[in-house]
C-alpha cells in the first residue's frame, strides 16, 4: 500500500502474506449476497433489520405517554414490515433518487455540491487540508466493516489497519497521505465484498481519476451495496418469518394493545356493524317466515359475522381507516377491490351483449373471450382519480358494436341496424349508474361466490362453483378468490383470539367467560 515508502513495503507484504488466508473471508462475504438462504440455514443475519424486527417492547404502561405512543407506533411499523416481507415474495428495498426538479431534489443537489466543492478546495490547498477527507475515510471504514460476516477476522483487521484514521492524521501532519492509494484499496475491498451486479460500478470507479469525484462515486456505490445487503437480509429472514409469522404478529399486536388500549376500537366497530347487518338480515327472514325465532343474538354464528365483515372489505371506502387488525393487508385488499370492480364491469358487458345480440354471435367460438380482450385494456387504471368510467364504457360500446358487425359481415349476415347499436351502447353506458339491475345481479353473484369460498374449510384447495353469468371471468375470479381467501384465513389465524373476545362481549355479554370462549371458538377456524 503506497501510503509512504516505509508503510508501502510493510502494508504490501502484510496484504500479500494474508491474501490467501483472507480469500476465504472475502469470498464468504461476497457469496452471502447471492446464496440461497436454504443452503445456509444458520447463516448470520445483518443486525440492523434483526434489531428492528425482534427487539422486545417495553413493559405495558398504566398511563399512555408520548414515548409509549411512539413505542406502539414502532411496534406497528415492525409488524407491518415483517408481514410484508413474509407474504410478499417480491418485497425488496429499491434505490430511488429524488426528482431533480423537485424542491427536495434541488436542495439535496445544492448541499451535496457545496460539500464536494469545499472538499476539492481543501485538497487543492498547499499543503492539502485532509480534515474532511479523513472523516470520509472513517465513515467508509465503518461501512465496509458493516458488510463483513462474523468470523471474517483477517479482512476486518486489514481494513482497520489500512484505514486507521489515527495513522492517516499523523501522515497528514507530515503531508505524507497517499490519498489515491487509500482510494484504490477501498475500491479493491468493495470489489471483494459487493454482489456481482455491482461489478460494472467497481470498474467505473477504477477508471475515475479525479479524487473528489472518485470519493463521491465511492459513496454512491456503497449506498447501493447497503441496499443489496438489506435485500439479502430480507431474503434470509423471509423463511424464518413465514414459519413464525402467526405467533410474531399476534405477540406484536398484543404489545401494541397493552401500550394503546384503544388499538381495537375500529375492529370492534367493524365487527359490531357486521353483527347489526346479520341481525337485520335475520329479522327480514323471520318476518317472511311465520313461527321463526328472531329475538336473540345467540342465533348468530360468530364465523358468519366475521365472514360478512371480511366481505365488506371488498366494498370498503378506503378513504376511511381500515380496522386495526387488517392494516398490514390494506394495500392488497384495496387492490383486490379494484380488480373485482373491473371484473364486474366485464361480466356486465358480456351479459348485456349476449342478451341483446346473442342469436347473432351464438356460433362464434370464444366470442365472450374476445369481448373481454376488448374491455380489459380500456378499463386499466380504474383506481386512478383521473379515470373516466363513462368515457371508457362508451369506447367499449363502440368497439363491441364494431366487433359484432365485423363478425356478422365475415359470415355473410346483415349487420346490426343503428337502433340496435344505439341500444347496445346505451345499455353498456348505463352500467355506471347506481342500482343498475344488470350490475346489481352480477354483484350479487360475485358476493355469493366469495361467500361460498369463505365458507369452505381453510385446508380445502378446491374452488366453489362459479355462478351463471361469471363464466367469462372464471379464471380471474378464482385467482382473486384464492388471494382473498389466503388473506382472510391468515388474518383469522393471527387475530382469532382478539376477534373471539370481541364477539363474546357483543354476542354473549351475560355469558360466563369459559362458556363464551367455547361458544366463539369457531370464530378462529
Amino acid at each position: 500500500m503506497p501510503l509512504n515508502d516505509e508503510h508501502n513495503s510493510d502494508s504490501e507484504s502484510s496484504r500479500l502474506s494474508e491474501s490467501t488466508a483472507a480469500s476465504s473471508d472475502t469470498e464468504y462475504s461476497r457469496q452471502s449476497f447471492n446464496s440461497d438462504s436454504s443452503s445456509k440455514p444458520s447463516s448470520p443475519a445483518y443486525t440492523w433489520l434483526e434489531w428492528i424486527l425482534f427487539v422486545p417492547a417495553a413493559s405495558p404502561p398504566k398511563m399512555i405517554t408520548f414515548d409509549e405512543l411512539m413505542a406502539a407506533a414502532r411496534n406497528l411499523t415492525n409488524l407491518t414490515l415483517a408481514h410484508e416481507i413474509a407474504v410478499n415474495a417480491n418485497f425488496c428495498i429499491k434505490h430511488e433518487d429524488l426528482p431533480q426538479n423537485s424542491f427536495a431534489g434541488t436542495v439535496k443537489q445544492i448541499v451535496h455540491k457545496a460539500f464536494w466543492d469545499h472538499l476539492e478546495s481543501e485538497l487543492n490547498e498547499d499543503p492539502p487540508e485532509y480534515k474532511h477527507a479523513i472523516k470520509l475515510f472513517e465513515e467508509i471504514k465503518e461501512i465496509l466493516l458493516s458488510f463483513l460476516t462474523p468470523g471474517a477476522n483477517r479482512i476486518q483487521n486489514q481494513i482497520c489497519e489500512v484505514l486507521d484514521t489515527d495513522l492517516i492524521r499523523q501522515q497528514a501532519e507530515h503531508n505524507a497521505v497517499d490519498i489515491h492509494g487509500l482510494a484504490n484499496y477501498i475500491i479493491n475491498t468493495m470489489g471483494k465484498l459487493c454482489a456481482p451486479i455491482r461489478d460494472n460500478d467497481i470498474k467505473q470507479l477504477k477508471a475515475t481519476d479525479n479524487i473528489v469525484e472518485l470519493l463521491r462515486q465511492i459513496f454512491r456505490v456503497l449506498d447501493l451495496m447497503k441496499m443489496d445487503m438489506a435485500n439479502y437480509t430480507i431474503q434470509n429472514l423471509r423463511p424464518y418469518l413465514q414459519r413464525n409469522l402467526v405467533d410474531y404478529e399476534r405477540t406484536k399486536f398484543q404489545e401494541i394493545l397493552e401500550e394503546t388500549p384503544s388499538a381495537l376500537d375500529l375492529t370492534t366497530e367493524w365487527i359490531k356493524e357486521s353483527i347489526e347487518d346479520e341481525l337485520s338480515s335475520t329479522s327480514d327472514e323471520s318476518s317472511s317466515s311465520p313461527g321463526a325465532d328472531s329475538s336473540s343474538k345467540r342465533t348468530i354464528s360468530p364465523t358468519l359475522v366475521l365472514n360478512n365483515g371480511y366481505l365488506k372489505l371488498l366494498q370498503w371506502n378506503y378513504q376511511k381507516t381500515i380496522p386495526e387488525t387488517l392494516i398490514t393487508d390494506e394495500a392488497r385488499l384495496q387492490e383486490l377491490r379494484e380488480k373485482l370492480k373491473q371484473l364486474r364491469i366485464i361480466a356486465c358487458v358480456c351479459l348485456i351483449t349476449n342478451n341483446m345480440v346473442g342469436a347473432a354471435i351464438v356460433d362464434v367460438p370464444d366470442f365472450a373471450e374476445q369481448l373481454k380482450r376488448i374491455s380489459l385494456p380500456l378499463l386499466e387504471g380504474m383506481n386512478k382519480k383521473t379515470f373516466d368510467l363513462k368515457e371508457a364504457l362508451n369506447a367499449i360500446g363502440v368497439q363491441i358494436c364494431s366487433k359484432v358487425n365485423r363478425s356478422l359481415t365475415e359470415r355473410g349476415l346483415p349487420t346490426l341496424d343503428e337502433e340496435m347499436q344505439s341500444n347496445l351502447m346505451g345499455q353498456i353506458a348505463h352500467i355506471v349508474e347506481e342500482n343498475n339491475p344488470v350490475c346489481s345481479l352480477i354483484d350479487k353473484r360475485i358476493q355469493f361466490f366469495l361467500r361460498s369460498l369463505l365458507a369452505l374449510p381453510s385446508f380445502q384447495k378446491s374452488m366453489p362453483t362459479v355462478p351463471g353469468g361469471l363464466s367469462v371471468i372464471q379464471t380471474e375470479m378464482e385467482l382473486v378468490g384464492s388471494q382473498y381467501a389466503s388473506i382472510v384465513n391468515f388474518n383469522k389465524q393471527v387475530y382469532g383470539p382478539f376477534y373471539a373476545n370481541i364477539l363474546r362481549k357483543l354476542l354473549f355479554p351475560e355469558t360466563p367467560m369459559g362458556k363464551a370462549e367455547t361458544g366463539t371458538a369457531t370464530a378462529t377456524n
